[in-house]
């Protein structure tokens, strides 16, 4: 056993520090509207990261082997998460999507964690030689994303596929298979935006911004307003515009725009660049691992944080549709932050086992 990744540590250490001061930031003039308590935001999301760092250190010093015999006992405690959700009195919901399960003093989102789970899941599964398993793993993913997209949560869907197929595709999945699969997910995926008259509208308004005067098109424009205001170096922390109620979700999905406003497209272009290097040290430790489980489920965790900070940043900077993805560490959320630093901790113990 040798010493976890300690440049990997530090970087994550430092995007959650840093998203500790961002929602407190872009929360303060919400939160004293709404609770007369302009820490109330920050307070939670301390707490939340407190306990993400206990779990990311537990799962550091967790032996990751062992998740392999966990493997399916957590997909299906995964699964009936996620039929929880809509039952009333268990499950929550809030302008008509059913996302959440209230335990009285939190509530949890089953979505954050099956982006967990499935990785372990499928990468014990992929791990093991078999022939023919296309079939299988086709029917498995689709009953995941019928329940999430039943919810409705498309964003975390897309990242669900993702990275299931990624861990597919390293595990020496077929070519043909992803060329076959191609055309019914794209037709699928457009179905599903032209039934969901919200979503048709955010795909109307990304596709003409300036014509547009749907809620869609006023937040996209409210997010070029922020990205635009920032300039070079920014207007300084603290002093957004766009957080006195003018940008919605300014706490949880849209708050890479009040990052850009205050520290400009020089602060930005730090913070992706920190991302990056989260995905490049993660790929590394995945390279390294010891056995073919340890790699695939390396890969398919920073696959599934990597993607979503992706489709964030370009929700957020208009070069995909607005979708209701938080941007990893940075967001206000409970579920997300604890789920993502569990994540972390078995990276770290995937790095201890390393090969060379």
């Amino acid at each position: 056993m040798k010493k976890f990744d300690l440049i990997f540590f530090c970087i994550v250490t430092l995007l959650i520090l840093f998203g500790l001061l961002m929602v407190y930031d872009a929360s303060s003039v919400l939160a004293y509207n709404l609770f007369g308590d302009k820490y109330s935001f920050i307070k939670d999301q301390m707490v939340w990261a407190m306990i993400g760092f206990v779990v990311l250190f537990i799962f550091s010093m967790f032996d990751y082997h062992k998740l392999f015999n966990l493997a399916l006992p957590l997909l299906l405690v995964a699964l009936l998460l996620l039929l929880l959700v809509f039952i009333p009195g268990i499950g929550s919901g809030a302008n008509g999507a059913h996302r959440w399960i209230n335990l009285g003093f939190m509530t949890l989102q089953p979505a954050e964690f099956v982006k967990l789970i499935l990785a372990i899941y499928l990468s014990a599964w992929f791990s093991i030689k078999e022939k023919g398993r296309f079939m299988a793993f086709t029917l498995l993913i689709g009953a995941v994303l019928l329940l999430v997209m039943l919810e409705p949560d498309m964003g975390t869907a897309s990242i669900i596929l993702v990275e299931a197929t990624i861990i597919y595709f390293l595990s020496g999945g077929n070519l043909k298979h992803f060329l076959l699969a191609a055309p019914v997910i794209a037709f699928g995926g457009l179905l599903l935006i032209l039934v969901a008259p919200y979503r048709a509208a955010r795909l109307t308004s990304f596709l003409n911004v300036d014509k547009s005067l749907t809620d869609a098109s006023y937040h996209i424009k409210q997010v070029l307003i922020a990205l635009g205001s920032g300039g070079l170096v920014g207007l300084g922390i603290g002093n957004s515009i766009q957080k006195h109620a003018y940008l919605p979700e300014n706490v949880t999905d849209s708050i890479f725009p009040i990052i850009a406003e205050e520290f400009g497209f020089m602060g930005s272009v730090v913070l992706i660049l920190f991302f990056l290097l989260f995905v490049w040290r993660g790929l590394l430790i995945a390279s390294r691992a010891p056995d073919t489980f340890g790699k695939l489920l390396a890969a398919g965790i920073i696959s599934f944080i990597g993607i979503q900070a992706v489709i964030n940043l370009g929700a957020m900077t208009a070069l995909f549709p607005l979708t209701g993805v938080p941007l990893p560490f940075i967001s206000y959320g409970g579920s997300a932050l604890i789920v993502d630093m569990a994540a972390v901790g078995i990276l770290l113990n995937i790095s201890k086992q390393r090969t060379k």
